[in-house]
């Protein structure tokens, strides 16, 4: 069954984990993704372990997935000829390199629209380009760290990064998005647009739905979502392990200390109404950590779920592949990959009911299809022979046999 974005194609010159992941939810939905890359290949190939071939590592084999690789060196000229036949047909660009490399490499947006008027140019980048930081790199921890991620996820002490890529992701899924607004806009009236997404900006914006907080109202005004900032707010340790405990409406506070015990609590008008709860937050989570220990996990969640109070236990990554939900979901199952063999890949987890998501072919290997893109843009074979004998195009040595699906699928322990 066709994707909803079935038809549309997509140029990625997207590198590392924000921008592959963007065009890999596209890719999901259908979208042709030819995937831009230069001899050296994306980094996030060479990151990790490969199993069968170098430059197969898995966050590649993950984010890469339904892609074709295109390999060009775009300093060559003849290459960048190449590939403006490929942008021609495209609806869009997508990219995730500073916006000056790309007008350097003689593919800003100016360049790009002679070539194609109607193409949607969306990029992502660390800062906004024409601003102070403009010209500067971006990263992952760079976006935490200055953006206040990294202060609130040390609290009190000394500031840390997330343990995950945070910012990138977030990011992708805005670039998507973006990308997205763009393409229906580019569907109603056939015109294209410059789009672009920075990541310091949108993780302000991101970090302040909560966080601004009084200072909505005035200029001195508290900032931080009080709440999210208690220190007591935590899994809590309850006799044999960990859990969280959620109360949050009147009702769950209710219940909750009944079943600890302490009904009486609620009692007190500083913790009657939510309003109220609100303003004395971390006493309210101490009480919950001082009340836990005192039952099992076990005993725990079958109260607490039977009264209608949100609960769950703390699980480790190992944990997930047994957890009972996720194996119903199907969500990790293994497939056949066309070079690397057996792998564990991750299912889509949005259920469309019209449109779903598939991962119908796997990660491609460094250039593996850049002959069959250049000849599908119009470039002939003898300039495509040129640019290979050149090294302006690379291809996999000898080439792979790809089909168009991936193999068979299993559920991981099902």
């Amino acid at each position: 069954m066709p994707g909803a974005l079935d038809g549309l194609k997509i140029v990625d010159m997207t590198i590392v984990a924000l921008g592959p992941y963007a065009t890999m939810l596209l890719g999901e939905q259908g979208a042709e993704i030819i995937k831009v890359e230069s001899p050296d290949g994306d980094t996030t190939r060479h990151v990790g372990p490969s199993k069968v071939t170098k430059g197969m590592g898995p966050h590649h084999m993950f984010v890469n997935r339904n892609k074709r690789s295109l390999c060009l060196d775009l300093k060559q000229p003849a290459a960048r000829d190449a590939l403006f036949k490929v942008i021609a047909s495209a609806d869009a660009l997508i990219y995730s390199i500073r916006p000056q490399a790309m007008v350097r490499l003689g593919l800003g947006y100016d360049a790009v629209r002679q070539v194609n008027p109607g193409i949607c140019y969306v990029g992502a980048c660390g800062y906004a380009s024409d601003g102070p930081y403009g010209h500067l790199p971006a990263y992952d921890d760079a976006i935490q760290a200055l953006s206040g991620v990294a202060a609130l996820m040390g609290g009190d002490g000394a500031p840390r990064y997330a343990p995950t890529v945070m910012a990138d992701k977030t990011v992708g899924l805005t670039l998507a998005y973006a990308a997205l607004c763009a393409l229906m806009h580019k569907v109603r009236t056939g015109e294209g647009q410059k789009v672009e997404v920075p990541m310091f900006e949108t993780m302000v914006s991101w970090l302040a739905l909560e966080h601004l907080w009084e200072r909505t109202f005035s200029d001195d005004g508290t900032l931080g979502y009080p709440r999210a900032l208690a220190a007591s707010r935590k899994p809590y340790r309850a006799q044999d392990g960990w859990l969280a405990i959620l109360p949050y409406t009147d009702r769950h506070w209710r219940k909750f200390f009944e079943i600890a015990g302490r009904p009486e609590v609620m009692n007190e008008p500083r913790f009657a109404t939510m309003n109220a709860r609100s303003q004395n937050v971390e006493e309210m989570y101490q009480l919950i950590e001082a009340l836990a220990p005192q039952k099992t996990v076990a005993q725990w969640v079958a109260a607490l779920e039977a009264a209608e109070v949100p609960c769950m236990p703390v699980k480790s990554l190992d944990q997930l592949f047994d957890d009972p939900h996720l194996k119903w979901a199907g969500l990790f199952h293994k497939t056949q990959h066309h070079s690397e063999g057996e792998v564990t890949m991750i299912a889509p987890p949005i259920r469309f009911d019209a449109t779903p998501s598939t991962h119908h072919r796997g990660a491609p290997l460094l250039g593996e299809d850049s002959t069959v893109v250049l000849r599908e843009a119009g470039v002939p074979e003898a300039d495509i022979a040129a640019l290979k004998k050149s090294g302006a195009m690379i291809e996999p040595s000898p080439p792979a046999e790809r089909g168009e699906r991936e193999g068979p699928t299993r559920s991981v322990g099902g």
